[in-house]
């Protein structure tokens, strides 16, 4: 971030810090706001929204299923490769000049899909969305709340997990299946590349602040010097400041917990991911229509915000590793029950058990890392 000519680094500083501390209430407050809001806004590169375009890609484009679903593998792929550089421009150039710009980028990436052509393109384009905003812009906002809260982590984290579930995995498949007849479908994906642009990458770059030390204050709202008397603080009259235990990358990647953890979430990301991008196809063949699989997502949303907000209370009271385990168990019952699809009754009952394993995914991922 540049500072204005004139302007000193001392002044900019004291500038931002006098914005945060006029605030009625503690600013990690208005950082979830935010930060949620961001978790919402990845919904164009998250899968449940992709699976709706899906058929229009295989008719318009001309292209078959089977090489849809490989570029979509390749475009998740290589986005990734590229999310360890995202965290350390987060950690180099902090969370709101980091937002601001993926924001930017992301909404860009949403306009060029609106002019894919070929097989060629729609890669390139996944490899954008998947990157920009499943990858990147997910874990900046995540990143950004755990700067903030530390004592009251996992019952935030859950707070803003549930939002995403109930606005984004249960809204946004509906308003793509509308927004398509209306519009089309390349008008669609430009009127949510238009939304990033136009409201979230302000919204980052007026209201995200970087880590609350650099303002005088402390995670949670706990007692500052600098805080004002009759300021608000965050949960609770007297929080405590928690010291809290951190790995280097080099420490992480020695521990077995580590490589458990790991292989356990990318079990449940890999297949939850896959089916949910066949979804409307697996519905179809199901002699379910395309309406029914986005209905599908609303069960899906409220049990994945009850269980994401549940296990975010609960989650400084029970061991990681037994969530783990029952968000493991409980996918092998939905990959049990995608084979017995028959009515819409069973669809249902499918989406509120994959809405249980990922809202225990969410969490777990969140919490651990």
């Amino acid at each position: 971030m540049s500072l204005q000519q004139g302007t000193s680094p001392t002044a900019a500083t004291a500038t931002s810090q006098s914005f945060v501390n006029r605030t009625p209430v503690y600013y990690g407050w208005i950082i979830l706001v935010v930060a949620t809001i961001a978790a919402i806004m990845t919904s164009p590169g998250q899968t449940f929204a992709v699976s709706i375009f899906l058929e229009r890609f295989i008719s318009e484009l001309g292209i078959s299923r089977s090489l849809v679903s490989t570029l979509y593998t390749i475009g998740t792929l290589v986005g990734s490769f590229a999310l360890p550089l995202v965290g350390r421009q987060f950690d180099q150039r902090g969370a709101r000049t980091t937002m601001t710009v993926i924001a930017i980028l992301f909404g860009l990436a949403c306009l060029y899909m609106g002019f894919v052509q070929n097989a060629l393109m729609l890669g390139i384009g996944f490899c954008l969305i998947r990157m920009l905003g499943q990858g990147s812009l997910s874990m900046v906002s995540t990143n950004l709340i755990n700067q903030w809260w530390v004592r009251h982590r996992g019952p935030i984290l859950g707070l803003s997990g549930t939002m995403m579930a109930l606005i984004g995995v249960g809204g946004a498949p509906n308003l793509i299946n509308w927004l398509i007849p209306q519009f089309g479908w390349r008008t669609t994906y430009m009127l949510l590349g238009a939304g990033l642009l136009l409201f979230l990458a302000p919204l980052a770059w007026l209201l995200v602040r970087n880590r609350p030390e650099d303002h005088g204050l402390l995670p949670d709202g706990a007692p500052s010097l600098q805080a004002r008397p009759g300021q608000a603080t965050g949960l609770g009259a007297h929080p405590v400041p928690v010291a809290e235990e951190n790995w280097t990358r080099a420490e992480a990647i020695r521990t077995p917990i580590f490589w458990i953890f790991l292989l356990g979430l990318a079990s449940v990301s890999m297949l939850g991911t896959g089916l949910m991008f066949h979804i409307v196809s697996i519905f179809a063949d199901n002699n379910m229509s395309p309406a029914l699989a986005a209905t599908a997502y609303v069960p899906l949303a409220f049990v994945t915000a009850a269980t994401n907000l549940g296990s975010g209370f609960i989650v400084d009271r029970v061991r990681l590793r037994v969530l783990m385990a029952l968000s493991l168990l409980l996918q092998t019952l939905w990959l049990w029950m995608v084979t017995y699809l028959s009515n819409w009754w069973l669809a249902m009952v499918f989406g509120v058990v994959l809405g249980a394993t990922s809202g225990l995914q969410r969490t777990v991922s969140t919490v651990a890392w």
